[in-house]
């Protein structure tokens, strides 16, 4: 909690990035943990794909009204009327457009000088290169090179103009640290992260969830129902279940405790692994 204190008081506009997964839900968690017994004393933004699975939308929805939270929700809406979906120009573009585009417009909208978000150093190689609080140039641009060393909890807060920070309070958890404080917590998740039966087509050897009615088929591809779960959520037809029996928080928890995969690898926005991440993250994707 001391990175998200020395945030509000670092900097003059922070945000709290959120969203809707697990990490971003124990960011919240944190947040008003952090300040309590008063309000999370920044705003709490989401970036709306507008394709994020239904649950997510509701659960969101319902967290906001339950925490009485600031909201607001960032769309590149100049992308949105030309069209672009995850069908129309692929993950990569699809990506850089309805996120990064998007991330990088609202916080120069809104003039904040500080992103916190619930990444981890665990999820992949290049995530693994950020400090705490992470160095953005101009244009929000990461220059892995130019982050500044952590000594302990001394942190180099100092901006120029043009520079922005990005903080991750959770950067040294894992996977199974985060549910196993969800456990502890009690804390509420999207019931997509507990296993189901589901409409999934089978593309590519991933199993795609059919979230709604705008679902775009290849030849020959039908639904079919299989038991499947969510370990990370996204936007729908980029994000891959896994066949899994884990219907309770206890069983997720063995579940991980036994897996060595990785959980972004359902996550077909990160294309051709850490290099094309990393790419995503130079031009300011989170």
């Amino acid at each position: 909690m001391w990175a998200l204190r020395e945030a509000a008081a670092a900097f003059r506009r922070p945000v709290l990035l959120y969203s809707i997964g697990k990490d971003s839900g124990v960011m919240l968690h944190l947040a008003r943990k952090a300040f309590h017994p008063g309000p999370i004393p920044f705003p709490v933004m989401h970036v709306d794909t507008t394709w994020k699975f239904r649950d997510m939308i509701t659960f969101r929805d319902q967290m906001v009204s339950e925490y009485q939270l600031e909201l607001i929700v960032a769309k590149n809406e100049a992308a949105l009327a030309e069209g672009v979906t995850p069908f129309s120009h692929g993950s990569q573009e699809y990506t850089r457009l309805m996120k990064t585009v998007a991330l990088r417009e609202a916080l120069d909208e809104y003039g904040f000088d500080a992103a916190i978000g619930g990444s981890r150093r665990d999820e992949e190689r290049s995530r693994a290169k950020e400090r705490i609080f992470s160095l953005r140039m101009p244009g929000h641009r990461w220059e892995p090179r130019r982050q500044r060393p952590e000594l302990w909890r001394s942190v180099n807060s100092e901006l120029v103009e043009g520079q922005t920070m990005r903080v991750f309070p959770l950067s040294n958890w894992t996977e199974l640290d985060v549910w196993r404080y969800i456990r502890r917590e009690g804390l509420p998740v999207v019931p997509l992260y507990f296993a189901a039966e589901r409409p999934v087509v089978v593309r590519q050897g991933q199993l795609i969830v059919v979230d709604d009615e705008r679902m775009q088929f290849d030849p020959g591809e039908t639904s079919q129902q299989r038991l499947v779960r969510f370990r990370s959520l996204g936007c729908y037809p980029l994000s891959a279940a896994v066949a899994s029996s884990a219907d309770t928080l206890d069983d997720v928890i063995a579940e991980m405790e036994s897996s060595n995969e990785s959980e972004r690898a359902g996550r077909l926005i990160d294309g051709e692994g850490s290099a094309s991440m990393e790419s995503k993250k130079v031009e300011g994707y989170f």
